[in-house]
């Protein structure tokens, strides 16, 4: 999958199916413990000031599929939320981000600063009535791909997002994305959302980001960073990465973005430039079903089976090759992607209970996560 920042970044080839600590990919061409936690409308996110982070208001009137599913009005809907988007260069690449708040931080992916991490090249954030200001880096999270900055405007020019819960979202909800496509700022492009739970890898970490939202939203390199909006305007996701075709870096209709509750619950961090961790437990393996299950002679036909990569938290908690693990916490796994999905949702020190069956018995073992290693 490739990032979307104009001047390139990787395109995925090929990705394992590994656990935690264990994933592989070819690269070329250059997410409270067991849920994201609601944002409140107000909060110290930085430890100084109190950057304000607009989330959907409690006392709004439920919306119906309908007004979810399509659009009613998508071109007042555009110039209501366009304010809050904003178009960076730095050097000779382009991005976009999303406004937070009045104090000038802005979410955006990591992959799209980076350069100036790297040689001190100078970011530049523009907003849609032109206006320009320098912006620094505040914090990053490699592992997710996400970034936030400020920039030095005038807190009378700024209007800030809001950010929708992305869980909330579904397949066949309408959204569009606004980015700067190619150089072609502020472009506006529709679609739905095609999948959920996917997920994308960051080309930095090879840490795979979980719970990534599909769509089919024209999405090319200069988007990255931007905001993937719902049919009420909300921000959802944050456009990170595309798939394609090896060597094509353009829209083929495959487009990736990190959920909006996978950014809230890191904000805080983020803001304040406090490093961000990530869980791992340190196994590989393969998802159990009921062909492997028949083939194997196994005694379920759901849950994850241990391979012999074992490293970290596993290996110190006792998990052995060839257990299948059937429960986290009590919460049923099966399959590869809700055991990465649920150890992800807990903080690095965490204990958790593993329920296992190995040679027909049940086994409960208790292991500490430890830090994302690689």
């Amino acid at each position: 999958m490739a990032g979307l920042r104009a001047g390139g970044i990787a395109l995925l080839v090929v990705a394992s199916m590994l656990v935690g600590g264990f994933v592989t990919a070819q690269m070329v061409d250059g997410d409270a413990p067991t849920a994201a936690p609601a944002a409140t409308a107000e909060g110290d996110l930085s430890g100084g000031s109190l950057p304000v982070v607009r989330t959907p208001d409690d006392s709004a009137t439920e919306v119906t599929i309908s007004e979810l599913s399509s659009f009613d009005d998508l071109p007042t809907l555009v110039a209501s939320v366009m304010p809050s988007v904003v178009k960076l260069s730095i050097g000779n690449s382009e991005g976009s981000g999303v406004v937070l708040d009045t104090d000038g931080h802005i979410l955006t992916n990591f992959h799209v600063i980076e350069d100036s991490l790297q040689s001190g090249t100078r970011i530049v954030a523009y907003l849609p009535d032109g206006s320009a200001a320098v912006a620094t880096v505040l914090g990053t999270d490699p592992s997710s791909d996400l970034a936030v900055i400020q920039a030095d405007f005038d807190p009378a020019l700024l209007h800030p997002a809001t950010l929708g819960d992305s869980d909330a979202a579904r397949v066949g909800d309408a959204v569009f994305a606004i980015g700067d496509p190619y150089s072609h700022a502020f472009t506006v492009t529709t679609g739905i959302v095609s999948g959920t739970g996917r997920y994308t890898d960051s080309s930095f970490t090879d840490r795979r980001i979980l719970n990534v939202i599909q769509t089919d939203a024209a999405l090319n390199p200069g988007n990255s960073g931007g905001p993937l909006f719902n049919a009420k305007g909300e921000v959802i996701a944050i456009n990170t990465s595309i798939a394609g075709p090896e060597g094509f870096r353009g829209s083929v209709g495959l487009g990736f973005a990190v959920p909006s509750n996978t950014a809230l619950r890191f904000l805080p961090q983020l803001i304040a430039g406090d490093v961000v961790q990530h869980t791992q437990l340190g196994v590989g393996g393969a998802t159990v079903d009921e062909v492997l299950a028949a083939d194997e002679g196994l005694p379920v036909t759901r849950g994850f089976r241990v391979g012999g990569q074992l490293q970290g938290a596993a290996l110190e908690a006792g998990v052995q090759a060839g257990d299948i693990i059937t429960h986290i916490q009590g919460v049923p796994i099966e399959s590869f992607e809700e055991l990465a999905v649920e150890i992800d949702s807990y903080e690095v020190g965490d204990q958790v209970t593993l329920s296992i069956l190995r040679g027909g018995s049940d086994l409960e073992l208790t292991a500490t996560l430890q830090t994302w290693a690689g």
